[in-house]
């Protein structure tokens, strides 16, 4: 076996008790620190402080470096100004998804692609078989750090360590070179939890103080570290979807629930349009709806959905919404099954139980700051 990836906040997991790691995408990752629900709770209520420095970083920059995000991406990144990102993906010619991923425009002819972890070599592969003339591309990832600081008191812990006015700072916008606790960063109103709060791109030598420093100064915030568990509820609940479940090579963003970002009116192709409109114009044949339970069973990731006797689709992602305490599950269904209200059966260890479509995302705060992967 390989040996597992870690961040550079590793060694310093040792020094909060009860944390537990696991193997996620071969990084060795914190699944809790003081308990999922315990994180959870802490950054519906106050903030929880994230390590997820395994995500992927790419650097394009070039004349054509616009025109090549374009063409690999489903979004419109002409829309972009200097200190803006958005949510994207990138899709197969036949419409399933590469990955999901942030766009940031630096400045200029100047980009940062944030890729997931799991994804990190498949989409530079990707990306380097579509390279343009006037492009240029690096991997960034092993010298960047990354940091989520999420949560409704996450501008109050962050805003007296940074000279600069978090309250001035929008959904989806970054600022750069930002002091903050020795290093300088990246501030971005961005997040993957349903909450306000911001994403810290920072040097991976500057990380250790910066966690350090940021835990210090929110303890009386009731900030908390949390972990892969409470990420994951955290973002079911907000609808967010993760690849691999709700998105994959052969689930396309239209039937992962993500329509809202392919920008199928846009002057310039990109990979997978066609396919993309065509599947738009015929009727999704697939819709990810939000499923709760009315008999007692919990549905999980991969179990059977039914109409009758007729599998109709499948849970992708599923548990006990610690915020809401009801049995929730997303499922990608037959799209005539999808309507609200629809009555369904899920297989739960093989005994059907009923459950019900019902309207997502299952949590929504009220709108102030940003969510995004």
């Amino acid at each position: 076996m390989s040996e597992l990836k870690r961040t550079p906040l590793y060694p310093l997991y040792a020094e909060i008790s009860g944390v537990r790691c696991i193997d996620f995408g071969g990084w060795e990752l914190p699944v809790q620190f003081s308990g999922i629900h315990k994180e959870h709770e802490a950054v519906r209520e106050a903030a929880g402080l994230f390590d997820v420095s395994h995500m992927g970083e790419f650097m394009v920059s070039g004349p054509q470096a616009e025109s090549f995000i374009q063409h690999v991406t489903v979004n419109d990144v002409t829309t972009l100004t200097s200190g803006q990102a958005q949510y994207s993906a990138m899709c197969y010619p036949d419409g399933g998804v590469v990955d999901d991923l942030l766009v940031y425009k630096l400045g200029g002819q100047s980009y940062m692609l944030v890729v997931n972890a799991s994804n990190l070599d498949k989409d530079w592969e990707w990306l380097q078989q579509h390279l343009m003339d006037g492009v240029q591309m690096t991997n960034e990832s092993d010298g960047t750090a990354l940091l989520a600081l999420q949560g409704p008191k996450a501008e109050e812990i962050l805003a007296p360590l940074v000279d600069t006015d978090l309250t001035q700072l929008g959904a989806f916008h970054f600022l750069q070179q930002v002091p903050l606790l020795g290093a300088s960063v990246l501030i971005s109103r961005t997040g993957y939890t349903g909450e306000d709060g911001f994403e810290i791109y920072l040097p991976a030598g500057d990380a250790p103080a910066v966690w350090k420093g940021l835990l210090e100064h929110g303890e009386a915030h009731g900030l908390l570290p949390a972990g892969l568990g409470a990420r994951d509820t955290l973002r079911f609940e907000a609808k967010l979807p993760l690849y691999g479940q709700e998105l994959s090579r052969d689930i396309s963003p239209l039937e992962g629930g993500i329509g809202f970002f392919v920008k199928l009116n846009q002057a310039d192709d990109f990979i997978g349009k066609e396919t993309l409109r065509q599947q738009k114009n015929d009727g999704v044949p697939r819709k990810l709806v939000g499923i709760e339970m009315i008999d007692r069973g919990i549905p999980r990731s991969h179990y059977p959905v039914y109409s009758g006797d007729t599998q109709i689709g499948e849970i992708t992602t599923g548990t006990q919404s610690p915020t809401l305490k009801r049995n929730l599950g997303l499922a990608l269904i037959e799209s005539g099954h999808a309507a609200i209200g629809t009555q369904v059966e899920v297989d739960v260890r093989g005994k059907r139980l009923k459950a019900e479509v019902v309207s997502v995302p299952f949590y929504k705060r009220a709108q102030k700051g940003a969510d995004s992967k």
